[in-house]
């Protein structure tokens, strides 16, 4: 196992003045061990940085440690990394077992620690009864255990996830997710994780990056991301639904943006905050209240009750109270959090 740390990271394509800049000097600290989730939306460079770590990606500028090596040069094969993708990548015409041993075969690893290392991984993946057969008698899940098998093989110093869940349906995900997280208790390697999905990161992660236009907005635990966000690019991205960021409030003063997530807001007979339903959602045990604070021209709110609350009616005047120690403050020229 190994720690990785980011150096200033920065990726271009391309040279000279027609160079494209995609990653902007992200530094950061895995410790060893670590499960670390990158997360963001399509096209922040979450998967660019992980492909720069595995060496699949050349690196502009900067520098990227595993251990105590700095790996900018080296070859993905002497970088002592295992990685998993999103399509599998397994070889149709080889059994389950073929697949989780090809790696260490072309290594010339002896049969005997193949079979032994083949059968530990299969056993904490209850692949056991699976080995003898081909991908296509596999279900999406099973696959994909397969080829976190095949990497668990290797006894690498780190493992890497490109959006492994992808394929799957809600359910598998879900599953799939909690067989990754007990993976990670059993075996203690340091493990990169990419998503877009934040739930994903909410669950998976001790601790996780928040990528947005290649640049690294925040890099917490869960809580303190979900928390204490910190910027408005966090706080709309990181909770479903997202945080309520509102302008032009009475008794705030002009150029800050307030924050405040759907379940910190109370209803109340009469009060602070006067909302105009438009819709309400009923998703079993709690409802989502969508509405106007102010009237029709106010600022879009989102108030999260629970299913037994009275459900109001589009049209209807709900008042709400925030709840005074859950209300962030942004900058609103920069989007960074106020520091309280």
């Amino acid at each position: 196992m190994a720690s990785i740390q980011f150096d200033q990271i920065v990726k271009r394509y391309g040279s000279g003045a027609k160079a494209v800049e995609v990653i902007h000097g992200v530094s950061a600290a895995i410790v060893d061990g670590e499960f670390v989730v990158i997360v963001g939306p399509s096209g922040c460079g979450k998967s660019t940085l992980l492909r720069m770590v595995a060496g699949l990606e050349e690196v502009s500028s900067g520098t990227i440690r595993i251990g105590d090596r700095v790996v900018n040069e080296l070859e993905p094969a002497k970088r002592d990394i295992a990685m998993v993708f999103q399509n599998y990548a397994l070889y149709p015409h080889m059994s389950v077992f073929d697949n989780m041993a090809y790696g260490l075969k072309i290594k010339k690893v002896p049969a005997a620690e193949i079979r032994t290392r083949v059968d530990k991984a299969a056993q904490i993946l209850e692949l056991g009864g699976l080995l003898e057969r081909k991908p296509r008698e596999l279900s999406g899940g099973q696959r994909q255990r397969v080829a976190m098998g095949r990497a668990i093989v290797r006894e690498p110093q780190a493992f890497l996830f490109d959006e492994p869940l992808s394929n799957l349906d809600a359910k598998l995900r879900a599953q799939t997710r909690l067989e990754i997280e007990k993976l990670h208790r059993e075996l203690g390697v340091t493990s990169l994780f990419v998503t877009h999905d934040q739930v994903e990161a909410m669950t998976l992660a001790e601790r996780m990056i928040v990528m947005n236009a290649g640049r690294m907005e925040q890099f917490g635990t869960p809580d303190d991301v979900y928390h204490h966000p910190a910027s408005t690019f966090v706080a709309g991205f990181i909770g479903a639904p997202p945080m309520n960021l509102l302008t032009g409030v009475e008794g705030v003063r002009e150029g800050v943006i307030l924050g405040i997530r759907p379940e910190h807001l109370r209803v109340v007979d009469s009060g602070t905050w006067p909302v105009l339903v438009d819709s309400v959602e009923m998703l079993g045990a709690e409802r989502l209240i969508y509405g106007h604070l102010h009237g029709a021209q106010g600022p879009f709110m989102i108030v999260r009750i629970a299913a037994t609350e009275g459900a109001p009616v589009p049209g209807q005047t709900l008042y709400v109270q925030p709840l005074n120690d859950c209300i962030h403050g942004f900058d609103a020229n920069t989007g960074l959090r106020i520091a309280a």
